[in-house]
């Protein structure tokens, strides 16, 4: 039997491609998406996706979402807490790799190989050291579609919150951000890819600042305005490395 894993799913485009390559490769049986939720704002952490689109995302790639909810704020004591019953429980159900989108930052790969040490988990990294570019340019022309759910306005312009991430908006970004955002220059939500059965229809709403961030509220149609405005009151927090 293939070794069972948990994939850590953050919605974005990177998780998303790592789905995709492992189930290429064929060496491992993903069997469930690893999500820290705030629990205060029911959206995923840092990108501020609301929790339905979470849902379908795991719904479309034909897997069980397993949310793993931490408070707002958050401490990276309880962000470790939350994140070892999770671990606990997936070592019960003979879960015995867990996979992460990192790129090339070595100090946060280093950090879930210290947490998953004497676990009986073994992390991976299917995307590891894979040029940015390049990356990107694979997901492209592989079908992949997202738009920027984040952006840090100290290292791209606000205007780019909510915009389709493509070969246009790549081509925009200064020199200094990379192509991926793996420096934290931007988030995304995947709305398709060969990961999914099938496309998900959203739209963009509101664009809001907060917590020194600029968050575009992403939406599944038809949503109502004041579903709307009041998930944007509550858009977005910061979590630790996972």
């Amino acid at each position: 039997m293939k070794p069972r894993t948990l994939l850590a799913w953050s919605s974005g485009k990177d998780s998303a491609w790592s789905l995709h390559v492992l189930r290429q490769r064929g060496k491992v049986d993903v069997v469930g998406l690893l999500t820290t939720i705030n629990e205060v704002h029911d959206r995923v952490a840092m990108h501020a996706v609301r929790r339905d689109l979470l849902e379908a995302q795991a719904a479309a790639a034909g897997l069980p979402l397993w949310p793993v909810l931490i408070p707002s704020p958050s401490s990276n004591e309880q962000y470790e807490t939350a994140m070892g019953v999770a671990v606990a429980r997936a070592r019960d159900e003979g879960i015995t790799r867990d996979a992460f989108r990192d790129l090339f930052l070595e100090d946060i790969r280093a950090y879930r190989q210290r947490q998953l040490a004497c676990t009986g988990l073994h992390p991976l990294s299917p995307l590891w050291q894979i040029p940015t570019p390049d990356l990107a340019r694979r997901m492209l022309s592989g079908g992949l579609r997202a738009r920027l759910t984040c952006v840090d306005p100290k290292r791209l312009s606000k205007t780019f919150a909510g915009r389709t991430w493509d070969e246009s908006l790549i081509a925009e970004l200064p020199v200094d951000v990379d192509p991926c955002g793996e420096n934290g220059e931007f988030h995304t939500f995947v709305s398709a890819g060969p990961m999914f059965t099938a496309p998900l229809e959203v739209r963009v709403g509101q664009v809001v600042e907060r917590d020194g961030f600029v968050f575009a509220d992403v939406l599944a149609p038809p949503s109502s305005a004041r579903s709307e405005r009041t998930h944007l009151r509550n858009a977005g927090t910061r979590q630790p490395p996972g």
